[in-house]
């Protein structure tokens, strides 16, 4: 998961807006090369994994705190439970995004051996599968052969063609550790608060009164808040997804809240 290059939310916006002069402004070779360096720093480079570690943090752990409450149990149990997820929810995420990370990596470097080992052993068949390609983006006679013969004069070029045209692999250099660490470290963090009140009211009992309420307008601001910095990664509106964030994790709390109290005899 990438985030969105400030070129191409501006391209986004002009378009939204039919705004000409400042698309052409996006387009221009300046425009297009500083976007290509910027990208190649991987500047923001984890902001996906700590945008969405974030909002699940912040919405699994509330719906527990939710889900004890409308269970009528002590705010001991809030915190032993909120913890518990916190804790263990974070680590599967944290590992689950590694894992995956590092499974794509390691699907990836194959398939390049494969494409080398191929085009070392049968340049011919390669190329063809590369003429097929372009013959399909409408190249034909002189400027497809230009084209294939281009393109496959230099080796490195030639498998990263294959590597994207044909299989449809866009490699990534993140090391998979740092995207589950930064996963970890969000979900983590965003995730405390809807317990920091509870936390609080140990030392200052004239705030347990008040702990679920804060709980409940601390996590609503929190949750629009990060769902608005998706606008990062999807490019959508950022209020527009603040409020979808905010909707989806209080139906999250409702249903939580509901499903205790319904089962609050069990306790």
């Amino acid at each position: 998961m990438s985030s969105i290059s400030k070129r191409l939310l501006g391209a986004i916006e002009a378009y939204k807006q039919k705004d000409v002069g400042a698309s052409k402004r996006l387009h221009s070779s300046g425009e297009i090369r500083n976007a290509y360096e910027e990208h190649k720093t991987e500047s923001g480079a984890y902001l996906g994994e700590m945008v969405y570690g974030a909002l699940d943090g912040i919405v699994t752990t509330f719906a527990v705190v939710a889900g004890v409450k409308g269970a009528g149990l002590s705010s001991g149990v809030v915190l032993i439970l909120g913890f518990a997820n916190l804790v263990g929810d974070g680590l599967s995420m944290g590992v689950g995004g590694y894992l995956s990370k590092k499974s794509q990596r390691e699907f990836a470097r194959s398939e390049r051996q494969r494409e080398l080992w191929e085009i070392e052993n049968y340049p011919e068949g390669e190329k063809e599968e590369i003429k097929e390609i372009y013959r399909r983006k409408g190249f034909s006679g002189a400027d497809l052969d230009h084209v294939v013969e281009t393109l496959t004069s230099d080796k490195a070029r030639w498998i990263n063609i294959m590597m994207q045209e044909e299989l449809g692999i866009m490699e990534e250099n993140k090391p998979p550790f740092m995207s589950g660490l930064a996963t970890f470290i969000s979900f983590i963090v965003a995730g405390f608060i809807p317990l920091l009140f509870f936390v609080l009211a140990l030392g200052l009992p004239g705030l347990k009164q008040y702990s679920f309420g804060m709980s409940f307008l601390l996590t609503g601001i929190a949750l629009f808040t990060v769902g608005s910095l998706r606008v990062l990664v999807t490019g959508i509106k950022w209020w527009r997804s603040g409020l979808e964030m905010l909707f989806v994790g209080g139906l999250t709390a409702l249903g939580a809240y509901l499903i205790g109290y319904f089962l609050q005899g069990l306790a």
